[in-house]
C-alpha cells in the first residue's frame, strides 16, 4: 500500500484544520545535544563571547542544478535575482497565486547554475513539485534532515559561529586577517587543511559565520574550532539555546502554508499526509485560510521585488498597498507567565505547560492575540530570552496596534484540547503582553544588516 496523500488525508478527516490540529507529527526538532553546559549560559554566549552551533542535522537541503535552475527559483520566488551570482545567499520566499505565504529558506548560489535551498521542508517540497511538473531543465538532489533521513550522515556539516569573538576565532583558525565580506556573501577559508565555505551571517544580531563543507571533513574542522576557541571563551550551544536565537533576531520559523485552495489539489495529491506537521495554539477557526499570512505580515515586505514575473506577483502588488498586519515582538507580562507556571502546583486544572526556553508544542504554533475581547493578530513563536530576562513571542498584529507600548493579550492553551502527543489536559488563560519592535533586541535592530 502506498503512502497516503495529504489530499486523501484531508478528505478522510474532513478539513485541513482538523487534520493538522490532531496530527502526531513532531514539533520543531533539533536532533543535536539539548545542552552542552546549560541553555542559560549557552544563550548568553552569543552576546558575551562566541557560540558554536551545529546546524548539520535539522534542515533539509535541495540542490538544484541545470540551465533552468535560476528560472525555476525566480518563477516561484518573490525575491529579486538581479546580480545573484555564485558566492551569494538570500532568504528565499515563496507565495501562492493569491500572495499568501507558502514558506521560506536560505538560498545559496554555490556555482553558476548550482543552488542549495536549505531549511524546513515546506518551501523545498513546493520547489521540487514545480521542478518535476514544469518545463524546467534542472536536476534535483535532496538531502533530508537527520530526523527524516533513512540512513547515513548528512552530505554537509554546518557550524555556526556567532558572537563578539567570532572574528578573532576565524582569524586565528585561518592564520590570516578576515577579508571584507558583505552580509549574506560567501568566501572560502582553509581550516585544518580543508577547504571550508563560509557565509557571512549575523544570527541574533552578532557578527558571525556559517561554515560548511563535506561531512567527512567535519570532525577535523570541529576539532580545530574547539581548540582555537578555548582562548576566546567559545561555548558550544545545544538545541535548547539554538532554538531561541530567532526570538532575538525576529525571524518567524514557521507559518501555516497557503496550499489548501482548489488550484493546489494536485500538489496536495503529490505530498504525503505527513509532509506538513502539526498545528497547535489557541487559534480555533475551522477555516484554514484564517491561518494564512502574507510576506508583509511577517516581516518579508522588503524582500518582495516586482522586477520579475513570479507566482503571486499581481496579488502581492495589491496587498503591498494595503497590508493590514505587521510583525512585532510581544513581551509577555511576567506576573501572568509566573501565574501560568504556578498553576502546575495548585489545585484544579493547570494552564498549558510553558516549557523553557522554547514553549511551542506544535510545528505550526498559532495563538490568538486579543484586545478588548477582539482578535487583533496571531502569535507564531514563543520562548524565554535569558539576555533580556523576558518571555516573548513573535507575532503579526493589526498595524493600528503595532506601536511599541501597546497593550494586548495572548490566549494560551487550546480549547478544546487536541489529540497531539505534546498536549495535556489544561485550561486556557489570557496572558497580558506589551508590543515591542521585531527584532526586539536593540543590538539586532541596529546592527543586523551591518554585521
Amino acid at each position: 500500500m502506498g503512502v497516503e496523500s495529504l489530499e486523501s488525508a484531508i478528505q478522510r478527516v474532513g478539513s485541513p484544520v482538523e487534520l493538522l490540529r490532531n496530527s502526531t507529527y513532531r514539533p520543531m526538532t533539533f536532533p543535536v545535544a539539548p545542552e552542552f553546559t546549560n541553555w542559560r549560559s549557552e544563550q548568553q554566549s552569543w552576546r558575551s563571547s562566541c557560540a558554536l552551533l551545529d546546524q548539520s542535522h535539522h534542515m533539509t537541503d535541495l540542490y538544484i542544478s541545470g540551465t533552468d535552475a535560476l528560472r525555476l527559483l525566480s518563477d516561484f520566488g518573490v525575491n529579486t535575482f538581479k546580480n545573484f551570482t555564485a558566492g551569494k545567499a538570500k532568504q528565499y520566499v515563496a507565495v501562492n497565486q493569491d500572495g499568501h505565504f507558502i514558506g521560506d529558506a536560505i538560498l545559496f548560489a554555490l556555482e553558476d547554475d548550482l543552488f542549495d535551498v536549505v531549511g524546513h521542508k515546506t518551501v523545498i517540497n513546493w520547489l521540487q513539485y514545480n521542478a518535476e511538473k514544469g518545463d524546467y531543465d534542472v536536476t534535483l538532489e535532496r538531502d533530508e534532515n537527520s530526523y527524516d533521513r533513512p540512513s547515513g550522515p548528512p552530505k554537509l556539516y554546518r557550524y555556526e559561529l556567532q558572537g563578539p569573538t567570532a572574528k578573532s576565532i576565524v582569524e586565528k583558525l585561518t592564520g590570516e586577517p578576515l577579508p571584507d565580506i558583505k552580509f549574506f556573501n560567501m568566501t572560502e577559508f582553509t581550516i585544518a587543511g580543508h577547504r571550508v565555505r563560509a557565509l557571512r551571517h549575523g544570527m541574533a544580531g552578532q557578527p558571525g559565520f556559517e561554515l560548511f563543507g563535506p561531512w567527512a571533513e567535519g570532525d577535523d574542522v570541529l576539532a580545530a574550532i574547539l581548540e582555537v576557541g578555548k582562548e576566546f571563551d567559545l561555548v558550544r550551544a545545544g538545541a535548547k539555546a539554538y532554538s531561541t536565537a530567532n526570538l532575538e533576531s525576529g525571524w518567524i520559523p514557521t507559518a501555516v502554508p497557503a496550499i489548501f485552495g482548489p488550484e493546489m489539489a494536485d500538489y496536495r495529491e503529490w505530498l504525503g499526509a505527513d509532509a506538513l506537521g502539526s498545528l497547535g495554539g489557541s487559534m480555533d477557526s475551522a477555516e484554514i485560510t484564517d491561518y494564512y499570512v502574507t510576506p508583509y505580515d511577517i516581516g518579508y515586505g522588503r524582500t518582495v521585488k516586482f522586477d520579475h514575473d513570479f507566482l503571486g506577483r499581481e496579488a502581492l502588488e495589491k496587498i503591498a498597498e494595503n497590508a493590514e498586519r505587521t510583525k512585532v515582538t510581544l513581551v509577555w507580562n511576567s506576573d501572568d507567565v509566573a501565574a501560568a507556571m504556578r498553576s502546575l502546583f495548585e489545585a484544579g486544572t493547570p494552564a498549558k505547560y510553558l516549557e523553557l526556553p522554547k514553549s511551542r508544542y506544535a510545528f505550526f504554533q498559532v495563538d490568538k492575540v486579543v484586545r478588548n475581547g477582539e482578535q487583533v493578530g496571531m502569535s507564531l513563536d514563543l520562548g524565554y530570552i535569558v539576555n533580556e530576562q523576558e518571555f516573548v513571542s513573535l507575532a503579526t498584529v493589526d498595524k493600528a496596534l503595532a506601536a511599541p507600548g501597546t497593550k494586548v493579550s495572548v490566549v494560551w492553551g487550546e480549547q478544546p484540547v487536541s489529540a497531539k502527543p505534546a498536549v495535556e489536559r489544561h485550561r486556557q488563560v489570557e496572558i497580558r503582553a506589551t508590543v515591542a519592535p521585531a527584532p526586539y533586541v536593540y543590538e539586532v535592530r541596529d546592527n543586523y544588516r551591518k554585521s
